[in-house]
């Protein structure tokens, strides 16, 4: 079997049918492993495997690490571990399938490819210290925190839509073409 990139990729779904799809799925994770959608909790399952393999005495002593990998417990036996590959894996099908799998760097004309690397870089330190700041990421803020109908998810995620419209007015310069302003 020969995989061959398509030169026309398929349209891309309705989001009223992806979104309830993504409702019959946060659905079907609380009713099968009783937590919803994330990714921070499964990252840091992972950290805590790795730290593990080096230096398991600091794992031990660390009250947050200790929860998920103690003497014998193996934090990678979790379902949100499976969650987070399985999502990593669906895409990527999904991505071949519909012939949208590349490698590709989205900017604007302004921002050279190495600037936005940077910026993406620190962008998501800056989130995904946020996120084990605040012991959630925005997707199980979002998602399922949102579908509890949790006040702090919501605030959260109002906090982040306002954030991200008050900081686009000061960077649109970097997506806009200049022939055009």
């Amino acid at each position: 079997m020969k995989i061959v990139m398509k030169n026309n990729p398929k349209p891309y779904k309705n989001p009223y049918f992806a979104g309830a799809i993504l409702g019959v799925v946060l659905f079907s994770a609380y009713a099968l492993t009783h937590s919803g959608l994330g990714a921070s909790g499964a990252i840091s399952r992972i950290h805590v495997a790795i730290t593990k393999l080096i230096w398991q005495s600091h794992v031990d002593v660390i009250s947050t690490f200790a929860v998920m990998g103690a003497g014998d417990t193996n934090p990678l036996d979790h379902a949100s571990v499976f969650l987070l590959i399985g999502t990593f894996l669906g895409g990527m099908v999904s991505a071949l399938l519909n012939g949208r799998l590349k490698v590709e760097i989205f900017k604007g004309p302004q921002i050279s490819n190495v600037q936005r690397l940077i910026f993406a870089l620190i962008g998501g330190l800056i989130m995904g210290y946020g996120a084990r700041f605040a012991r959630g990421c925005t997707s199980g803020q979002a998602l399922s925190g949102g579908a509890v109908l949790s006040l702090g998810s919501w605030a959260f995620m109002f906090s982040v839509f306002i954030g991200g419209y008050a900081v686009a007015y000061f960077v649109r310069r970097l997506w806009a073409d200049p022939k055009l302003t």
